[in-house]
């Protein structure tokens, strides 16, 4: 896929998540399929660049390009800042947060709260396509500030005046937060309006899932989250789907337990040993939710308190598993994909 001229392996991005797309896990999604990683959201406050997270955050070492950095904000002076701060440090998109729901960003008037203020809005993207000339900028948005008023079409306007070159919008309003089910019909009308490309987000968790909200909005690309959580492999497995119908084998258990592994001893060194035990116990977490026999493993991992106690449990636990089974075998399948996209075939022919 050509991306702001960049040529990608596909069009499936990994969407930013505050404490977990950090560079270890945006270097294994790429490993496993995605073609675009964009880094969790970093501070327009200055005050804060010298802080050990904000450091983190804006660490691409080693990292393949593109290098796509989400700034959060809502002056529009401290954004234009923050955007020539990350491009000094390599960054080669710079991708606006106003998206994200949580309330200790919204009750400072960014993220998705700024869709409040369509001034702001406009005022803080021309900022930052002003201070950045020679780099893409691109917009994180969800439908609205709530059901009754999505505004999402003007926004893309606003988007596309100001210089923007792509906009991502999740499939639900900040009141929404991530309750519900996404929709997707005003993705499909914001694609149909846009002269700039257009990415679909929200509740993709499977190849089908992926090809239908595809058809069905005319997205450019798909960026997934969530989903993505202890399972980077979804985006090999999604794009062997779209490329050929087809379903991939299940990973092997020995796969997987080295890839964890692989993904622990990064996360030691990028964070340090203190941090990085505690990192790396969601991680393992979200890796083994829904294995067979993995909820007293996952209460006993969260009481480890050392590096060489959770190799160890996570050697045991796969150790243990691959006894019996080659291929990860989880307790309960996922709801069927195939009666979810026949349920909503007629959105498609709308």
């Amino acid at each position: 896929m050509e991306f702001l001229g960049f040529s990608l392996r596909n069009q499936l991005f990994v969407a930013p998540m505050a404490g977990v797309t950090d560079r270890p896990f945006r270097q294994l999604c790429k490993q496993m399929g995605a073609g675009l990683a964009v880094s969790e959201m970093v501070t327009s406050n200055s005050l804060l660049y010298g802080s050990m997270k904000t450091r983190r955050r804006a660490n691409h070492d080693g990292e393949g390009a593109p290098i796509s950095v989400q700034i959060a904000g809502a002056i529009p002076a401290m954004m234009a800042e923050a955007a020539r701060y990350n491009v000094d440090r390599g960054a080669q998109i710079i991708d606006i947060n106003m998206g994200c729901p949580a309330k200790k960003i919204c009750n400072v008037m960014a993220g998705s709260a700024l869709l409040r203020d369509e001034i702001l809005v406009r005022q803080i993207l021309e900022a930052v396509v002003d201070a950045v000339p020679n780099t893409a900028v691109t917009l994180k948005i969800r439908t609205g500030w709530d059901t009754a008023n999505r505004n999402a079409l003007r926004i893309l306007k606003i988007a596309e005046q100001a210089g923007i070159r792509a906009l991502a919008m999740h499939g639900r309003t900040r009141a929404c937060g991530y309750s519900g089910q996404a929709e997707y019909e005003t993705i499909r009308a914001v694609k149909a309006a846009a002269a700039i490309p257009v990415i679909a987000n929200g509740d993709i968790a499977s190849p089908e899932k992926a090809k239908f909200v595809l058809d069905m909005t005319g997205a450019d690309a798909v960026m997934i989250g969530r989903a993505a959580q202890g399972r980077p492999w979804l985006f090999r497995e999604i794009e062997h789907f779209l490329k050929t119908g087809s379903h991939l084998p299940p990973p092997r258990v020995s796969e997987i337990h080295t890839v964890l592994l692989a993904h622990l001893e990064e996360l030691y060194l990028f964070y340090g040993i203190d941090t990085g035990v505690r990192i790396a116990r969601k991680h393992i977490s979200w890796y083994t939710r829904g294995l067979v026999g993995s909820a007293a493993f996952r209460h006993m991992m969260n009481q480890l308190p050392d590096i060489s106690r959770q190799r160890d449990a996570v050697n045991a636990f796969f150790f243990g598993l691959a006894e019996h089974h080659e291929h990860l075998p989880y307790v309960t399948t996922a709801p069927d994909a195939a009666a979810f996209v026949d349920a909503h075939l007629e959105d498609l022919a709308a």
